[in-house]
């Protein structure tokens, strides 16, 4: 944002602070976030300007003034989900006025727009993916202007800088580098809700990683549609020599980050500098993110991945040779239009040849605006989840075998906290994202311990100091 922007945002955040402080009473925030990384990064600079103007953040909402949906585009039950939700808070509304915002990918689709203003005209506010910084302005329309905003831009926005952030974690954080896509995937709507590929500007990027480490940081996530392109497209213009690779090397010098994790790469863009950073940086995890979503290369073609089952292979071969004990994980995609037997079964070559760490499986949803929505040959449901049931089995069968290479071995663990399932136990992470529970205390939160695993349980490991 520019000086003007800054100024305004917070001119916006003190009239509503004024506001609520005249009320003398609290105002509460429900936020539900739909999606991605990227999202929760989206909703953490919502919050923190929420938090800014005074209210409080609730899981309640039958107490919030504010009941605030950030939405993704990606799957088709994120819309059921949505417009149930709609349903829930109508009620809310009706007894104590609250006010209901909609933000996030799905409303950069038109026809999800124009569906919300017939059939749930009490939405107050709408904002898209270029807009979340303009959020306090909208609020302040809706609540002391009883105004409708719909503030959408269907061209992409600036890369915002200076908005207020409230982080969901102490020690672990997400920093995002970059906004957009340019690949247009068949399948995937995402470069026509977040816009071209932007790029943060290094130093930006750079002073935001040293003040997450002055707060105690140890974990960061770098995040972008495509983070290995990277200044690409600003490369172009301006012939500069900053590249993702550069990035990585400076962020790994930074005192007091620990581990440097992100996501997502394409293959395509993943250059022999980026894959020599990851092996000469110590602090890069050595868990690579390389989503193969086929591995037929026929299909590969019909999703515009640019890249055949044969050069990812021999990619994952590349970077076994360069970096010692590098593992994968990867994103798949069953049942696209067109998808034959033959097919799926170069999917699961590829799972059998590469063993990956994790992997996040996904049935083709078909999603309007793509070009793959308008294929022929679209594969039966009953088919895509018989042939997603194989795929699941073998990747669990994998998954147990991965497991027991740790068994026996000291493990760097990252110590998130309590954990869920067992409240008795502390739980944690590997360098290779492996979850383990183990007996400690609440004053290892946010420190990296050595831990000898002593079993595997398919979804975690056990370990002991």
């Amino acid at each position: 944002m520019t000086s003007g922007d800054i100024k305004l945002q917070k001119e916006y955040i003190q009239k509503i602070k004024e506001y609520i402080i005249e009320k003398n009473r609290p105002f509460y925030y429900y936020i539900l976030t739909m999606g991605c990384q990227l999202n929760e990064n989206d909703s953490e600079k919502i919050c923190g300007m929420l938090e800014q103007m005074g209210y409080q953040k609730t899981d309640n909402t039958n107490i919030a003034n504010l009941i605030l949906f950030n939405t993704c585009c990606v799957r088709e039950n994120a819309e059921e989900k949505l417009f149930g939700k709609l349903g829930e808070s109508k009620e809310q509304k009706k007894k104590n006025g609250t006010i209901i915002a909609i933000g996030g990918c799905m409303m950069q689709e038109p026809h999800i727009v124009e569906k919300i203003n017939k059939s749930y005209p009490y939405v107050d506010i709408i904002f898209g993916t270029h807009t979340l910084n303009k959020l306090p302005e909208d609020l302040y329309e809706a609540i002391l202007k009883k105004a409708t905003v719909r503030d959408i831009l269907d061209i992409e926005g600036e890369v915002h800088e200076g908005i207020p952030i409230k982080r969901n974690d102490l020690k672990k954080a997400s920093v995002t580098i970059m906004y957009g896509c340019n690949n247009f995937c068949s399948y995937c709507i995402v470069p026509y809700v977040r816009g071209r590929e932007r790029s943060r500007k290094e130093e930006d990027i750079l002073r935001e990683v040293r003040e997450l480490a002055e707060k105690g940081y140890k974990e960061i996530t770098l995040l972008g549609q495509n983070v290995n392109s990277y200044m690409k497209e600003e490369n172009k213009k301006t012939h500069s020599t900053i590249t993702f690779a550069s990035l990585l090397r400076k962020i790994n010098k930074i005192d007091g980050i620990e581990r440097i994790r992100f996501v997502s790469p394409h293959p395509k863009d993943f250059t022999d500098d980026v894959i020599e950073a990851i092996r000469d940086c110590e602090k890069v995890c050595k868990i690579i993110h390389l989503p193969l979503q086929s591995g037929s290369t026929e299909i590969l073609k019909k999703m515009n991945r640019k890249y055949t089952k044969e050069q990812y292979l021999h990619l994952a071969e590349k970077m076994k040779k360069e970096i010692p004990d590098v593992v994968f994980s990867t994103d798949i995609i069953v049942g696209f239009p067109g998808e034959t037997e033959e097919d799926f079964e170069d999917t699961l070559d590829v799972v059998r040849k590469l063993h990956f760490e994790q992997v996040f499986m996904f049935i083709y949803s078909r999603r309007k605006g793509t070009i793959a929505d308008k294929m022929e040959n679209q594969i039966p449901e009953e088919t895509k989840h018989e042939r997603f049931e194989r795929l699941k089995k073998l990747v669990e069968s994998q998954i147990q075998e991965n497991n027991e290479k740790y068994v026996g071995t000291i493990q760097k663990v990252f110590v998130e906290g309590i954990s869920k399932n067992n409240p008795e136990k502390m739980t944690g992470r590997t360098e290779t994202n492996k979850v383990v529970i183990f007996d400690g205390n609440e004053k290892q939160i946010g420190t990296i311990i050595n831990l000898k695993i002593v079993s595997e349980h398919m979804w975690y490991l056990k370990g002991e100091t």
